[in-house]
């Protein structure tokens, strides 16, 4: 990904890294002091990887000593590496069976002996093993769950059905991202050692499209940091850091100082534009929980894109301009199948309160879609006509004025008395922290519009049971 920045490149294949849990997350507070000291590394970032020994053990092989990590060794081999038995030599660089073990641990050789080079910097570095992140395939929950597609026996059905095959996110769309986030923690963490970066958004719950933004939560610390002025001094970092290690790769970097800021960017190799925030935990949990929702029932994947193009189509479908967020979207798809006469979906989070807990560690949160078996409804109703009911539900029936959406609940239910709540058009339940997901409608003539979208293509619709009648099928298919 970055071929010529000071990562340099990895000193063994993928198969031959080292397996480290992919969420651990250490209970580091980084404090006023501890800023200043990233702003102090950001200037020294070439000189703080300062390298220290670590033992290394192969098969049954005898542990090798070095004076170097691979990053400043030379093609020549080391001394003590020519003492190795032939066999050992190359479990280290062929043997698929025999897996190096990295021991967390210092050989404990003189000072003098520690360092390829002095250590000027190495207050806060943080030895190879815990920067180390699996590589994509090595992280087995990150794999799609088998589904089966549902049939289609009608055209409304088989259209929407072929809309989503086309333009679902694949598994190499998944893998660029993946890529990505691997090579930029390793590159924060020469400004901050222990945080952690995690994909997140529609690029891992299910929901993605082949035209997904990636978006990436940057985590520091266990607990909430104050975006106005924490979370914009560390982007501001990380964006200087962009702009000038980084440029040759990362293109457009913009610091955006909203009220959640983020650092917008383009990755040249893969063509994809992220979205970085701080922090931003709640993301983290609502992922896996629309991931274990969009592989629980096979018509939910399908329902959704076909939505989510519709209301793109129709200019309802961002939240920069007043309208309705992706994320309001799925949830809106999700509590009218909750709500249906024989339920589609149930509450995870009622059945599963274990597995949901907002009081649940991150670094055992992408477990629970594996503790949930697939859901078996008795609703039986095909593609088109649950698109035909999700319009005519919220045209119709759904009382915009005092109910809220809640997932959570798997029902619409009484509109809080919150400030937060009060004077907003439409109310979407964040499942886990309880804010209003939808607070972006925040104009009349906006919250109109989406209304009257859902009104007339409900009719539209329902007239032609086409999906070309609401949704220009091939000019959506061609922005995938």
């Amino acid at each position: 990904m970055f071929p010529n920045s000071i990562l340099g490149r990895p000193p063994f294949t993928p198969n031959h890294q080292q397996h480290n849990n992919f969420f651990t997350l250490s209970p580091t507070v980084y404090s006023h002091q501890q800023l200043i000291d990233a702003q102090f590394n950001f200037q020294n970032a070439d000189l703080s990887r300062a390298v220290s020994l670590q033992q290394l053990t192969y098969g049954n092989v005898s542990p090798i000593q070095t004076s170097a990590s691979p990053l400043f060794r030379g093609r020549k081999r080391l001394s003590d590496e020519k003492n190795l038995p032939l066999d050992g030599k190359r479990q280290r660089f062929h043997s698929p069976h025999q897996e190096p073990t990295v021991v967390n641990q210092i050989v404990p050789l003189s000072g003098e002996r520690r360092y390829s080079m002095p250590p000027l910097f190495h207050t806060h570095y943080v030895p190879d093993i815990v920067r180390c992140v699996p590589p994509f395939r090595e992280i087995p929950f990150l794999e799609p769950r088998e589904i089966t597609l549902p049939e289609a026996k009608d055209k409304l059905s088989q259209q929407i059905l072929e809309l989503f095959e086309t333009c679902q996110q694949q598994i190499s769309d998944l893998k660029k991202k993946e890529l990505c986030r691997t090579q930029l923690q390793k590159e924060i963490q020469l400004l901050f050692p222990q945080s952690r970066l995690f994909l997140v958004g529609s690029s891992l719950n299910g929901f993605g499209t082949r035209s997904s933004d990636g978006d990436l939560c940057l985590v520091v610390k266990e607990e909430p940091v104050n975006q106005k002025t924490e979370a914009r001094h560390i982007l501001t970092l990380v964006h200087k850091h962009f702009c000038t290690r980084l440029s040759g790769y990362i293109e457009r970097p913009q610091l955006i100082r909203a009220k959640v800021p983020i650092v917008k960017f383009r990755d040249k190799v893969s063509c994809v534009e992220f979205d970085l925030n701080v922090n931003n935990i709640v993301g983290i949990r609502n992922t896996f929980l629309l991931r274990t929702y969009a592989y629980l029932e096979n018509r939910v994947r399908p329902l959704v894109l076909a939505i989510k193009k519709w209301a793109s189509h129709h200019q309802i479908n961002d939240a920069s301009r007043g309208t309705l967020s992706s994320y309001s979207l799925v949830l809106m798809v999700l509590h009218y199948l909750q709500t249906l006469p024989e339920p589609i979906l149930p509450s995870l989070q009622k059945i599963y309160p274990e597995s949901f807990s907002p009081a649940i560690q991150l670094h055992l949160v992408h477990q629970a879609p594996c503790n949930v078996p697939p859901y078996l409804s008795k609703n039986e109703s095909n593609l088109g006509d649950l698109l035909l009911g999700f319009l005519k539900y919220y045209a119709t029936e759904f009382d915009w004025n005092s109910q809220m959406i809640s997932v959570r609940e798997a029902k619409a239910i009484p509109r809080p008395d919150g400030i937060e709540w009060r004077n907003k058009y439409i109310c979407v339940e964040e499942p886990f922290d309880g804010t209003n997901t939808a607070r972006a409608v925040h104009e009349k003539q906006k919250f109109d519009m989406i209304k009257d979208q859902f009104l007339k293509s409900w009719h539209r619709l329902k007239n032609k049971r086409d999906l070309n009648s609401i949704l220009p099928v091939r000019a959506a298919v061609l922005k995938r």
